[in-house]
């Protein structure tokens, strides 16, 4: 059995998730826009919110495994600075053409692929 299928572990993805989207300080919106909703449905952030598992879904269980891993790159790349690990997503970056890397990841799913590599290469080379 795939652990995200796991309701449980899909429970305990729902807060950690949550929780990071408050370290980087996300709206509703685009906390749902990221995870692959409509900005729309917000809603749905607020059942996540609430303690409520993620959706058995692949696309949603993939996005999550690029946040998290957009995650474990900026602690890497900034370890002494959480402040600035967590707000880095919403500064301009000149590698986005001065868009923030929040703008980047809310064009969709390939916007997500292109900052986690982007960080993966500055993490790994």
């Amino acid at each position: 059995m795939n652990e995200f299928n796991d309701l449980d572990h899909r429970k305990s993805l729902s807060i950690l998730m949550m929780r990071l989207f408050d370290l980087w300080g996300l709206t509703l919106k685009e906390q749902a826009q990221i995870l692959g909703y409509s900005a729309n449905s917000q809603s749905v952030i607020r059942r996540y919110r609430s303690g409520k598992p993620l959706a058995d879904k692949e696309e949603l269980m993939d996005r999550v495994g690029i946040l998290l891993g957009i995650q474990k790159s900026l602690r890497l790349l900034i370890p002494n600075d959480r402040d600035l690990a967590h707000s880095w997503i919403s500064r301009p970056n000149k590698a986005f053409a001065d868009q923030r890397p929040l703008d980047v990841m809310l064009e969709g799913y390939e916007g997500l692929l292109k900052v986690k590599s982007y960080l993966k290469h500055a993490c790994y080379g």
